[in-house]
């Protein structure tokens, strides 16, 4: 099975990252996951050690202002994220005893959490069976099991049905495989440079004995960034999140000029619990 190949591979080759380690609670991994939503790795790491050392718990994390939390959340883009997280963790303080909850019902009943963060913190928190998929497990599955280049828009349904096939029975066997499929496609199973050689599964992948066809399905467009509502969004944040107290309309007026597309996203932004209106007319992040 794919699964015996996997699981050595990743006890041996396993990136050493903080969240990983036996020591780290399910807490942790929450944040951790929360914090990896189409981020990169590098830039999450130093964000979640100051988080943790901060926030050890979620009671901690819940009695903070908003506008601390958005400040400690600082360019790892997505703040709605943050005021998510800081919602969540009031929910586990108070409705779980300031534990994070191992069922994955009730994981998913928190704010912010979807169906995979909640079943990776079942499988990475507590170590039990719970078939976990990303963008990178979607492709290790297209490759390995069904011989394509690449795994093509998602299917919910049939790709947890995939990868719960490919997990053994036992809980703590599964977590492992979870992870480690999760590590493969994303240091070596990679979407443009697939290191084949390096690959504990080549021997059996469908796609490598395919002769590592091109994928010639549709494709989920790339979303670009300049220009973007996301960067102007971004840039207002940048003022809120480093001014001592509340700024003038002019102090965000000036970081963009298209004033139509830079109203709308300060709007957003309001709409969204990311920034407030003073009562004299200047904007602030969120007490």
């Amino acid at each position: 099975m794919v699964a015996d190949l996997i699981s050595p591979w990743f006890r041996a080759h396993a990136r050493d990252l903080p969240w990983r380690r036996p020591e780290t609670t399910p807490w942790g991994v929450l944040v951790s996951e929360f914090m990896l939503q189409q981020t990169p790795v590098a830039r999450v790491e130093p964000v979640w050690r100051d988080w943790m050392e901060r926030w050890p718990a979620p009671s901690s994390l819940a009695a903070a202002p908003r506008a601390d939390v958005l400040r400690a959340w600082g360019k790892l883009g997505y703040p709605r994220r943050a005021i998510r997280l800081h919602d969540a963790a009031a929910a586990i303080a108070a409705q779980h005893g300031d534990a994070v909850p191992s069922d994955v019902e009730a994981l998913e009943a928190l704010p912010g959490v979807g169906s995979y963060t909640a079943r990776a913190v079942a499988a990475f928190g507590f170590g039990l069976r719970a078939a976990v998929v990303d963008t990178n497990v979607r492709r290790v599955v297209a490759r390995a099991v069904h011989g394509q280049g690449d795994a093509g828009p998602a299917r919910t349904r049939a790709d947890l049905a995939d990868v719960d096939a490919l997990l053994p029975d036992d809980d703590a066997e599964a977590a492992v495989v979870s992870a480690g499929l999760m590590e493969l496609g994303a240091v070596v199973c990679t979407a443009r440079s697939p290191r084949c050689a390096d690959c504990p599964v080549a021997a059996r992948c469908a796609w490598v004995a395919a002769g590592r066809p091109a994928y010639d399905g549709p494709r989920k467009p790339v979303q670009g960034f300049a220009g973007t509502d996301r960067q102007v969004r971004g840039r207002l944040m940048d003022v809120l999140r480093t001014a001592h107290g509340p700024v003038e309309r002019a102090a965000l007026d000036a970081v963009w000029s298209d004033a139509g597309q830079r109203d709308r996203c300060l709007h957003s932004l309001l709409v969204d619990g990311l920034a407030e209106q003073t009562d004299d007319g200047r904007f602030a992040l969120p007490v």
